[in-house]
């Protein structure tokens, strides 16, 4: 599940900071302004997709098969606002936390959501709505 995957990403920030410090000090306000603004921009993308999903009446559940191809609210200008979301949360704590050197997790974070969540989801979705999804893919971007 794409949570865990983001808690266990968060942990590894975490720990960095704690047992790897980077030494380097933006003072108090930066990194929890930063921090606070991405991980509520995070917050507010999942709750603007969740409330998009529910209102379409499918299914939040990675692997489980959509009964509606969602391509209304959030989801005009992004095919995976959960996922999007979920990467502003991580580089968001790893800006509160100052954890520096965590920043090369995002990447790697991306790369494993992309892989392990989004391009089996896609194809399903584009097995299942076909033309649809084509059309959707071609006026929505991946990610922003």
């Amino acid at each position: 599940m794409p949570p865990v995957w983001l808690a266990s990403f968060l942990a590894l920030a975490w720990a960095q900071k704690r047992w790897l410090p980077s030494g380097l000090d933006l003072g108090e306000a930066w990194p929890a302004f930063l921090g606070g603004l991405l991980v509520g921009g995070g917050v507010l993308l999942l709750a603007l997709a969740a409330m998009e999903i529910r209102r379409h009446r499918t299914t939040i559940i990675p692997r489980r098969e959509a009964s509606a191809l969602v391509t209304t609210g959030i989801y005009r200008r992004s095919r995976n606002p959960i996922y999007l979301g979920d990467t502003m949360i991580l580089l968001g704590m790893i800006c509160y936390w100052e954890a520096i050197l965590s920043l090369a997790l995002v990447p790697v974070f991306v790369w494993s959501i992309e892989m392990r969540f989004i391009v089996p989801e896609e194809d399903h979705l584009r097995r299942k709505f076909r033309m649809d999804f084509a059309r959707y893919c071609q006026n929505t971007r991946r990610w922003v």
